[in-house]
């Protein structure tokens, strides 16, 4: 058993460590909603990735001045550094959800074999019951994919 000496000295203390992966969901939840907002907003390129810097720097920022207290060195080992860094797993997420709201709600009107996909419709590829029409020369082709058509 560890004597109080010992315990004073050790470096990883486990109640900080906890505190300090709360850390880490705030910085998560932050891509989360970054990345829903960029794919909402309908933003492209380099301006969906300035909305993620702008908001990291904004969560950094929050996380400096009101759990930090000013001093991030006094929690973290590299301090503002550690703040600033969005992490891998973060710019991933981010993109995910960018991509997942921009396909949900710009979802662009594609014509391919004669479906026609929009966001509106629900598309499900596992069991689908649709109206086949005979277009004029003879051939069948999918007009639309309704909600209601799915087989429960």
């Amino acid at each position: 058993m560890a004597t109080s000496a010992e315990a004073a000295a050790q470096l990883i203390y486990g109640p900080n460590v906890q505190a300090n992966a709360s850390l880490v969901t705030i910085k998560f939840l932050s891509s989360c909603f970054s990345g829903a907002v960029a794919g909402i907003l309908g933003l492209e390129n380099w301006v969906g990735f300035a909305l993620f810097l702008v908001s990291t720097l904004f969560t950094s920022f929050c996380i400096h001045t009101i759990n930090c207290r000013g001093n991030p060195a006094k929690y973290m080992p590299r301090g503002v550094a550690d703040l600033v860094n969005p992490g891998q797993d973060n710019a991933f997420t981010f993109v995910l959800v960018w991509t997942l709201f921009y396909g949900i709600v710009h979802g662009t009107h594609s014509v391919r074999s004669g479906v026609f996909i929009t966001s509106e419709r629900l598309f499900c590829s596992v069991r689908l019951k649709y109206r086949n029409l005979q277009s004029p020369s003879g051939t069948f082709f999918v007009r639309s994919i309704s909600p209601y058509s799915l087989a429960l």
